[in-house]
């Protein structure tokens, strides 16, 4: 019940408490006045009437006598006047036996009134004569207290109303400012920090609202050094420590990404063929400079390249790689041409005449990473056959034969269902202990029964409009596996750009949740955190939608590169997982250890779960215990 009622119906009982007790306090008041002043009524006339009838006694015939008491009678409120002479004979008796109107019984038998009855002797010389009897009729004076009643309420009643009236707008004002306080608070745990502005006037209301603002300000301060100190540590945990360059997990981060996107890139395989020699003629320090001049060479291009992105990794030791998106061959060989004149000079200076030699591939769709890699390491290879500091770029001719094969496998398998679902790495819930959320995998097949690449096969699905059809395959799948398994945790769906954006699968989804509402907090859709940050509105839009169907929304592969730490708050999925590289070594690289630390208090201040995805070590799960996060798979 909201406090507005609260109060109300406590002033309501106060009010017809009080109201009561002056109401019968007034009524026998009233009462008591109306029966005195019958008495001194009935008195007054029985006096003034003996005196009166007194001469005409001696003949206790005369007329007189009778015309005399009708005279009074008629002219006032009595029930009976009767004269008795002095052997208690009645000489005249005069009685009105109306019912006075207007007053109803239960009235009367409620406010019960003693009868005014009075009686004077009459003389006649020094002898009593007789005795005059007056009896005043009790119906007038009902009468008129039934009217003082009726008075009495009606304008008690209009002044309670009228009350009631100024006492809500009264509350209505007060409390309009508790119910911004609440909205606020509501706004706090969403992420949101607003403040109260005009301050309300009630005193205590006005120091709770300068309270929230204050808290409001403090947290936001709070999460904005959280999201800056985050940023940092997890840009400096994506960087080689000594070079700057991003690490292999990271290249490998990229490259996967590209699998969702329809973009021409190449990747450049760099080795320092020369540094073995280095290593025996220089001190550590010596070395460590001229990899730092070398990772500078790699910079200084990307930078120079402004018709694309480039992005500079060292993967350990000798071995270096670019990554170009949005490239064309042409591009590719004009920045090879020059990484190559950079490395000639680079070698000039340390007496290395032949120091490093470049290979390059396209990036194909249809291939592994390893495959991609594997393919750069032999263009590589080839470079090294050229000539010093060379190049090698390696065309892909049989690209457009593999796709049509992709193709034609995928619209089979979509078209026929022809995909295995398995559930994978069970979250274990730290708390609990017990299971917490699988995740749905897809096993997909090739016409000789060999496992195929999930990600280059959801890639050729979204490339080919068949990306929708088969996450509601699959979501249809999870569903009745529940259903027959009776599952009790949760079970994450991964869904594509494609699939959130198409509003017909929207309205599906719906509908098919509606239909089972019992499940509905154990679905679970996940998604990458690269997609997310390529179109937040369009993801804060799906979350808000799927939050409204009561089921939840998990951000995977999350790490400070692909999406900022800020856009959580502007998001507020229900679970973030951690990018795999940054569970694992936990209990031995102390910047990881703090960033999962701050992701669990930015956490628990937006109401968010964090979980670790995939963690080798025995030491490493345990340390995720004792930092706090919510859970882990192994």
């Amino acid at each position: 019940m909201s406090l507005s009622k609260q109060l109300l119906i406590l002033i309501s009982v106060l009010f017809l408490m009080i109201f009561t007790l002056n109401f019968v306090l007034s009524v026998n008041n009233i009462r008591s006045y109306l029966e005195g002043e019958a008495e001194v009524h009935a008195q007054d006339t029985a006096t003034s009437l003996g005196l009166s009838l007194s001469p005409y006694l001696v003949e206790e015939t005369d007329p007189i006598i009778e015309t005399t008491m009708k005279a009074i009678f008629d002219r006032g409120y009595y029930q009976d006047i009767k004269l008795v002479n002095v052997e208690d004979q009645v000489l005249v008796e005069l009685t009105n036996d109306k019912v006075i109107e207007g007053v109803p019984e239960w009235f009367v038998n409620f406010v019960p009134m003693k009868a005014a009855i009075a009686e004077s002797e009459i003389s006649s010389g020094w002898n009593i004569s007789g005795v005059i009897y007056v009896a005043i009729n009790s119906g007038y004076a009902y009468l008129k207290l039934f009217e003082q009643v009726k008075s009495s309420f009606y304008y008690s009643l209009g002044a309670f109303i009228l009350s009631m009236v100024l006492l809500h707008l009264v509350l209505s004002i007060t409390l309009h400012s508790l119910k911004k306080i609440d909205q606020m608070a509501l706004t706090i745990a969403s992420g949101k920090f607003e403040t109260i502005e005009p301050l309300p006037w009630t005193t205590e209301v006005k120091n709770v609202a300068n309270s929230m603002n204050i808290m409001s300000m403090k947290i936001e301060r709070v999460i904005k050094n959280l999201n800056l100190k985050l940023s940092g540590i997890g840009k400096k945990l994506q960087q080689d420590d000594l070079t700057g360059l991003y690490k292999k997990s990271s290249f490998e981060t990229d490259l996967k990404q590209l699998f969702t996107t329809d973009i021409e890139a190449f990747v450049f395989m760099i080795k320092i063929d020369g540094l073995n020699s280095l290593v025996k003629e220089l001190d550590n320090d010596s070395v460590d400079q001229f990899l730092k001049y070398f990772a500078q060479v790699l910079t200084d291009v990307s930078k120079d390249y402004k018709n694309g992105d480039i992005f500079a990794y060292r993967f350990f030791g000798s071995e270096f790689a670019l990554l170009i998106k949005n490239g064309n061959v042409e591009k590719v060989e004009e920045i090879a041409k020059k990484l190559s004149k950079s490395f000639a000079k680079v070698g000039a200076r340390y007496q290395k005449p032949d120091i490093a030699h470049i290979g390059v591939v396209p990036f194909n769709p249809v291939e592994t990473i390893d495959g991609i890699l594997l393919a750069a390491n032999e263009a590589y290879e080839q470079a090294q056959i050229i000539g010093e500091n060379s190049y090698f770029i390696r065309t892909n001719d049989d690209q457009a034969k593999d796709m049509a094969e992709w193709k034609t496998l995928v619209f089979s398998v979509v078209n026929n269902k022809d995909y295995e679902l398995t559930y994978l790495d069970p979250v274990e819930d730290f708390r609990s202990g017990k299971k917490l959320m699988k995740e749905a995998f897809l096993k997909v097949f090739d016409k000789k029964g060999d496992s195929i690449s999930v990600g280059t096969f959801v890639s050729i699905a979204e490339k080919f409009s068949q990306i929708v059809e088969l996450d509601k395959s699959v979501t249809l799948k999870v569903i009745e596996y529940i259903k027959v398994e009776n599952i009790q945790y949760a079970l994450a769906i991964n869904l594509s750009t494609r699939t959130i954006k198409n509003s017909s699968f929207r309205s599906w989804l719906e509908d098919l949740i509606n239909k089972n509402k019992q499940l509905s907090k154990q679905l679970v859709f996940s998604l990458s955190a690269y997609a997310v940050a390529k179109e937040v509105s369009v993801y804060k839009e799906f979350i808000d939608f799927i939050h409204q169907l009561n089921s939840k929304v998990m951000i995977k592969r999350f790490e400070t590169r692909s999406l900022s730490p800020e856009n959580t708050k502007y998001l507020k999925p229900d679970y973030i997982r951690l990018a795999r590289e940054l569970g694992n070594d936990v209990s031995t690289e102390q910047e990881k250890k703090i960033f999962i630390e701050m992701m669990q208090e930015m956490g628990e201040l937006l109401d968010i779960i964090i979980l670790a995805e995939n963690v080798k070590s025995e030491i490493d799960y345990e340390c995720l215990k004792r930092i706090g996060i919510s859970g882990a798979s192994q």
